[in-house]
């Protein structure tokens, strides 16, 4: 019998009893006991501790432990609370065979049901093997109504019931990129009125349904208010196309479910009013097949065996399916087409978001609920709480500039859904103080480069901000054909068309730094290296793009200003130790570049944020952690996992603050003076 809403909480909170530290599903407070911290001035504040819950929203089983592990995997190791919902069966075209090195089978009869029941069977086995360490612990399967008014399956892991999997088990495309109408693609294009389901052959959920278009963004609002998560994950809504052939840069089903997930998400900031805060993390997808290895040969090969477990790879009967315990397509080629070796986010993997204003004044900026959330520091050295600036459809990610008279800028990119599908677009925006330490004005459309989301995907990078002595912007972006542009604002407030500055292949988020000289440097990697964008002199012309001869990066980039030059920071491919460079512009055509020399400890992955001798990035075991220049190059680790990239601003004083946003949405920083000192990170607001 299908469960009410309220028998489910019901039933997560018994399941959940005397598990600590685990939020209730039911209620999205906190289960442990814990008395806040007295006012005391001798009272010592707690260190910051990964905290919050996660929401995962894919297209299919087997998306979250290819592109989102090992995220996945620590905050499952670390008592999150971790909520995956699949939209699709993944029923393909039926047969659990294997064709690959690894693994070969004969042809087995086409039987969609059972295939599905089958990947579900694995990802059971691969969530159990990450949370518990034993891929057989049990889970209870159980059926709930959605606010779409179908039904879900949510099997609950009875070991540690704060990891919870949902299906929404509608059908697949059945093709990577063909035009399919019966498929996400065709639902939200509105070429079909609604999507039927694919039910596994397994399931308790005995009846067949279908959504409209509305439905299933209600449905999946439904998950998230079910659930209250402070982080969601979700896959790229703008992946692109290749220039080559046109073809999107990923599954369909991952583009057009990450839309479907960007409209439930606004309705449910909209709808639900008593929630936790949230923060949007996305990632990457098929495209990683194309860059450098991101992650390290270890964190790789623990990836790699979550999916063999997933993928049944040892055909051995230890679930008692008559469907079978796994995905044997994966088991064929358990890394798939070199996703396995990576992990890249697509939105907030930059270290702009922190910024200077008035003397002692800090601003931090991120996106909480699809709007822009800011915090201030006073020179006194205390944060306020967040304000949010007015208006929705904001990005994951921030860009922040201050401009001559201490007054800050931010930049952004906003999705506009549109009532019609030709609607969706993507566009840059930005905010500036009225007056310095004063309010902000309301949001500026910059537009965008692109004809329409049809040609690109809207596939923009996120903007990079400069300033000049007049305090006017110039803003920098990559476009979905993977070359620079830019818009430079007019002495009238107002700015120029989108000017085309060349380059090829370009993958990162551009980045900015000025040098003491004054000379602007711009900077984007490429699959093989980085190219530059450098000024002569303070008032010359930009000129590039020019090779630096880096060698390959992981793709994300990092720039601070460094004596005459501009320090870059980026990540050695199959390692993720961090590198370092300083790139010197001056009259010669190309800018000089130093020898790289290594930073940071082992491997991790992901931007970093660094000022002056300090940087702070994601270790291997996914911690905010620290090192220091010119030290042995080795990690001080927190005890906490966070959302995006750190930021870090070296203030005149000697002081490094360095902040970070957790996955419990809140902001967490920690100061070190010039001397290095291991650090102790605490939510700033307390």
């Amino acid at each position: 019998m299908p469960l009410t809403r309220r028998r489910f909480a019901a039933l997560l909170t018994v399941l959940t009893a005397g598990t600590t530290g685990v939020l209730s599903v039911a209620s999205g407070q906190q289960t442990s006991a814990g008395a806040a911290p007295g006012k005391n001035p001798t009272v010592v504040l707690p260190a910051s501790v990964t905290a919050g819950s996660v929401v995962q929203v894919v297209a299919h089983p087997d998306d979250d432990l290819f592109f989102m592990n090992p995220d996945l995997s620590r905050s499952l190791r670390s008592g999150t609370q971790v909520t995956t919902a699949y939209l699709t069966s993944g029923e393909s075209d039926g047969r659990n065979e294997a064709h690959g090195d690894a693994a070969s089978d004969p042809e087995q009869p086409a039987d969609r049901a059972h295939y599905a029941e089958a990947r579900q069977n694995g990802i059971r086995s691969a969530y159990a093997q990450m949370a518990t360490g034993d891929r057989t612990s049990a889970w209870q399967r159980t059926v709930v109504p959605t606010a779409g008014g179908g039904r879900a399956e949510v099997d609950i892991l009875i070991a540690k019931p704060q990891v919870n999997l949902v299906w929404l088990m509608l059908r697949e495309a059945r093709t990577t990129g063909e035009d399919t109408p019966e498929s996400l693609r065709g639902l939200w294009n509105g070429r079909i009125p609604a999507l039927d389901s694919q039910l596994t052959s397994g399931t308790p959920v005995k009846q067949g349904f279908s959504y409209t278009k509305d439905q299933l963004i209600q449905a999946i609002a439904g998950v998230l208010e079910q659930y209250r998560p402070t982080t969601i994950r979700m896959q790229d809504p703008t992946p692109g196309r290749y220039g080559e052939n046109g073809r999107f840069t990923d599954h369909q089903d991952h583009m057009y479910g990450a839309r479907f997930v960007q409209a439930a998400t606004t309705a449910y900031a909209e709808q639900v009013q008593r929630r936790p805060h949230f923060s949007v993390q996305s990632y990457l997808g098929y495209h990683n097949s194309t860059l450098p290895h991101s992650l390290d040969p270890q964190t790789a090969e623990a990836k790699t065996d979550y999916l063999r477990t997933y993928a049944w790879q040892d055909h051995q009967d230890y679930c008692g399916s008559p469907s079978g315990c796994g995905d044997r397509k994966v088991a064929g080629n358990p890394t798939g087409r070199n996703w396995a070796q990576s992990l890249r986010y697509t939105r907030a993997d930059n270290a702009s978001w922190l910024a200077e204003g008035t003397p002692g004044t800090l601003w931090a900026f991120t996106v909480l609920d699809g709007r822009m959330a800011y915090w201030r520091r006073d020179a006194g050295g205390a944060w306020e709480k967040p304000v949010f600036l007015a208006g929705p459809g904001i990005d994951p990610g921030a860009t922040a500039a201050r401009l001559p008279d201490g007054r800050v800028a931010v930049l952004a990119t906003r999705t506009v859904l549109g009532p019609a599908p030709s609607d969706y677009r993507r566009e840059v925006v930005y905010a500036v103080q009225v007056s310095p330490d004063g309010a902000f004005g309301a949001w500026q459309s910059l537009g965008t480069p692109e004809k329409g989301d049809h040609d690109g995907t809207s596939a923009i990078s996120a903007p990079a901000a400069a300033v000049d002595a007049r305090g006017l912007l110039t803003v920098y972006l990559r476009d979905s054909r993977r070359t620079l542009r830019a818009v430079v604002q007019q002495p009238d407030g107002g700015f120029s068309p989108w000017q085309r500055l060349g380059g090829e292949d370009l993958q990162s988020d551009p980045v900015t730094a000025v040098d003491a000289a004054g000379r602007r440097h711009v900077y984007a990697t490429t699959t093989t290296s980085v190219l530059a964008w450098t000024q002569a002199g303070a008032d010359g012309p930009l000129r590039g793009p020019s090779p630096t001869g880096l060698p390959a990066t992981t793709v994300p980039l990092t720039a601070a200003p460094d004596g005459a030059g501009v320090r870059l920071y980026f990540r050695r491919p199959d390692s993720g130790v961090v590198r370092t460079a300083v790139v010197t512009a001056g009259p010669a055509t190309r800018p000089q570049v130093s020898s790289v020399t290594e930073a940071g400890g082992r491997a991790g992955y992901g931007a970093v944020g660094a000022a002056g001798r300090h940087v702070a990035g994601r270790a291997d075991s996914g911690t905010v952690s620290t090192s220091g220049l010119g030290g042995p190059p080795a990690w001080a680790e927190s005890r906490m996992l966070f959302a995006g990239a750190p930021a870090a601003v070296l203030e005149p004083g000697g002081t490094t603050t360095t902040a970070v946003l957790g996955l419990d949405a809140e902001l967490h920083t920690f100061a070190t003076p010039s001397t290095p000192a291991r650090p102790t990170w605490h939510r700033a607001v307390r």
